[in-house]
């Protein structure tokens, strides 16, 4: 699936986030949104997720046919520190309710994400009593997991140590072959294998 952007800026109140901004991302491409703390790629990310609308400019996705900016959560897997995952649920439960929505990956099932995750052990344990490095490899599972044509990471290490830095980059290999991965990141290790930059200060 392809992303194109059209002079795309985003405002809030009279303050642009980033502003001209016409790029395009290709089905498959590996790219990594980078800039400072509070240079937008959060704001970006949402943009492109179509939880924000663009204050100026159009985006256009496209996969076999045109998508409707509406309809683009269906073909996205996601996953961030800020976003909230259901406390009360037991890990067993999220993983239930997540695939009602999304098909699994090719070769995945419950049980086997929960054996990428590493905790069979807890799938019956609430995501309350989880550490927040747990609760950031279940987000990062849910995203990768599903079957979608694009995936969007916004500071994907975040809350996880070095064991899970390097189970992060193993499933960055397993997961991301035919993907448009888009990641927004101010950390080199967490792009390191991206091909293409989006530096948003050039966007100001």
């Amino acid at each position: 699936m392809t992303i194109s952007l059209e002079n795309v800026g985003r405002r809030f109140n009279q303050e642009w986030i980033f502003r001209g901004l016409s790029y395009r991302f290709e089905a498959a491409g590996k790219y990594a949104v980078l800039g400072p703390n509070g240079s937008g790629k959060s704001t970006l990310l949402s943009v492109l997720l179509g939880s924000l609308s663009p204050s100026e400019g159009k985006i256009h996705y496209k996969g076999t046919a045109d998508i409707r900016v509406e309809d683009v959560y269906k073909e996205i897997g996601f996953a961030a520190p800020y976003l909230d995952l259901i406390e009360e649920f037991t890990l067993q439960e999220t993983i239930d309710f997540h695939f009602k929505f999304k098909s699994y990956h090719e070769g995945m099932n419950a049980a086997a994400v929960l054996d990428l995750l590493g905790l069979v052990k807890s799938q019956d344990k609430a995501l309350k009593y989880f550490s927040s490095g747990m609760k950031q490899r279940t987000k990062l599972a849910l995203a990768c997991c599903a079957d979608t044509p694009l995936l969007f990471l916004d500071e994907p290490t975040s809350n996880l140590d070095k064991q899970g830095m390097a189970w992060y980059l193993g499933l960055m290999e397993r997961f991301t072959a035919k993907r448009t991965l888009i990641i927004g990141s101010n950390q080199e290790a967490e792009y390191a294998f991206c091909n293409h930059f989006v530096e948003l200060t050039n966007y100001k």
